[in-house]
């Protein structure tokens, strides 16, 4: 069992930059995949950026690259979402997932899941 923890979310003007964190509790945190998902209002949950338990990766989706970096510390338990240059439509929930699956982009592929932080950014 893996409980998750997100925090670091806010408001920020476009152009800005926020970090979030994800604490995981549990002694296995290093044995998963660690995901980002992130849920505007009125739309699907929906892939952000992932590692995978020995920093593999990382992978991310297309409208992140270059500006997102995902990271993580198994010694703390944590992982990191460092998000530069925040755009609008970057305002959404971000959750933090942690899974087994061979795979990473799917909802599916994470079995623990954070409550989320809000992110939303001002024009």
């Amino acid at each position: 069992q893996v409980q998750l923890v997100e925090s670091g979310g806010g408001l920020v003007q476009a152009g800005g930059s926020l970090r979030l964190s994800c604490a995981a509790s549990g002694r296995t945190f290093s044995t998963y995949t660690m995901g980002w998902f992130r849920q505007a209002p009125g739309k699907e949950r929906e892939f952000v950026a992932a590692i995978t338990r020995s920093g593999g990766g990382p992978y991310y989706a297309n409208f992140v690259k270059g500006r997102f970096t995902i990271s993580r510390e198994n010694a703390k338990n944590m992982v990191y979402l460092q998000m530069n240059s925040l755009k609008p439509e970057d305002t959404a929930v971000y959750y933090c997932a942690a899974g087994n699956s061979a795979f990473w982009s799917g909802s599916y592929d994470y079995d623990y899941w954070g409550q989320g932080t809000q992110v939303t950014v001002s024009s």
